[in-house]
């Protein structure tokens, strides 16, 4: 493979572009405006002059890497030539199907189209293509430059050679690549969410305040970030999406989202991306110094 595309500019696309564009692929990076575009670019570029800052890579390095990632505002354009499609839109059901249906239809068919998904079925995506064996999960941890997992799950129909393929290609970006089965929420994610939404059952409840949670989480069970933090910097609506997905694949209470995150979602404290979630990110020193705790 020479030539990836990723659709979606966000936080986990600029970051999947970036990884593979660092690797020495030709990344065609996707998003529906020029401005996502432009904004990702930048976030790539700022990552990598903390890269250089750090001595991890040097200049000559960052200035290939931005060069091998062209962005476009059209789908058709932007995945002609490419021999992997990583798909890194919104945690949407119903947009993600509507990718893949076009993904389909612009793509050949011995082109391997992944998707980052963090908890949606493999099996249910691949179901709207005419190649569910070449469909597979490839869910990055965030940040992506920096965290060395990556999910590969297999749909009920994918094929041993396109596994082979993703997992091998995981292990040359320097990653660890871990089989997961299709199940909702895969490992990561049906471990984790039920961790955060407790934690803030906790808070709802009256146990402890934000910042006496969070200590407990990483005094006491040596987490590096504690589990509300992290929900900030993942995202509340993220989070909410998630445990949605598991709820309704289990039918078990227990992964029934708490009626705190709702209630925050709906007023739209996010998190980071807001600028308010458990924490308050308003402030731009106290923003900048929890960015850097969660990019150290």
């Amino acid at each position: 493979m020479k030539t990836i595309a990723v659709i979606g500019a966000g936080t986990m696309g600029n970051g999947i572009a970036h990884t593979f564009a660092q690797s020495g692929f030709t990344v065609k990076l996707i998003d529906i405006s020029d401005a996502s575009l432009e904004r990702g670019m930048k976030t790539i570029a700022t990552n990598l002059d903390r890269m250089v800052a750090k001595g991890t890579i040097s200049e000559d390095d960052k200035h290939k890497t931005i060069g091998n990632i062209i962005t476009y505002t059209d789908m058709k354009d932007g995945v002609a030539g490419a021999d992997l499609v990583v798909e890194a839109a919104t945690e949407n059901i119903n947009l993600k199907l509507k990718i893949f249906e076009q993904l389909e239809e612009l793509t050949n068919s011995n082109v391997i189209l992944a998707t980052n998904t963090s908890s949606i079925s493999i099996t249910q995506i691949a179901a709207v293509t005419k190649r569910a064996d070449k469909v597979i999960g490839m869910h990055f941890m965030n940040p992506v430059p920096i965290m060395k997992l990556v999910e590969i799950i297999k749909g009920y129909s994918t094929s041993k050679e396109t596994f082979d393929t993703i997992y091998n290609l995981s292990k040359t970006l320097g990653k660890v690549p871990v089989e997961v089965n299709d199940y909702p929420g895969f490992v990561a994610n049906r471990i984790l969410m039920p961790m955060i939404n407790e934690a803030i059952e906790t808070l709802y409840n009256g146990v402890a305040g934000v910042e006496e949670i969070d200590t407990v989480m990483k005094l006491g069970m040596a987490h590096p970030m504690g589990p509300l933090q992290l929900a900030d910097f993942i995202g509340l609506d993220v989070c909410l999406s998630i445990l949605n997905v598991m709820y309704d694949g289990f039918k078990n209470p227990k992964y029934a989202p708490n009626p705190l995150l709702v209630n925050m979602v709906m007023a739209g404290k996010l998190g980071v991306k807001s600028g308010e979630g458990f924490y308050d990110y308003a402030e731009s020193k106290k923003a900048d110094k929890v960015s850097k705790q969660f990019k150290s």
